[in-house]
């Protein structure tokens, strides 16, 4: 089937496999079982190597690309946790100007930041 959906030769499946190209799951009699994303990796080296790129160099590519797809969702991750930190330390900034000023003294000195600009929060480490 796998075949079929690519357009690719069953001997050069296997081949692609034991090159590491993809890994498909087995079955209990050791047969391979194509994900769909399988089917993707396949049709990109077919594209790839159609346009003379050698199997070398497929596996680089992509290998950049999942390393490059794991750094954008680290990418994502820290933005998500500076959103996070940002919102806390307005919060305790806030609470800090309220009926009690003096607890300011333990916050980062923080101004208005401006599009573009970033901020650095340093924490204490634990003694």
């Amino acid at each position: 089937m796998a075949a079929e959906l690519t357009g690719l030769h069953p001997q050069t499946l296997r081949s692609y496999d034991r090159l590491g190209l993809v890994r498909p799951g087995r079955t209990g009699g050791g047969g391979r079982r194509y994900s769909w994303r399988d089917i993707e990796v396949l049709r990109e080296v077919a594209e790839l190597t159609s346009s003379g790129i050698g199997l070398e160099g497929v596996r680089r590519i992509l290998d950049l690309e999942h390393h490059v797809d794991a750094l954008q969702r680290r990418v994502a991750e820290l933005e998500h946790d500076l959103a996070t930190t940002e919102y806390a330390l307005h919060q305790a900034v806030a609470q800090a100007s309220g009926p009690n000023p003096s607890a300011t003294r333990n916050l980062p000195a923080v101004r208005a930041a401006t599009a573009g600009q970033s901020i650095t929060v340093w924490r204490r480490g634990r003694r």
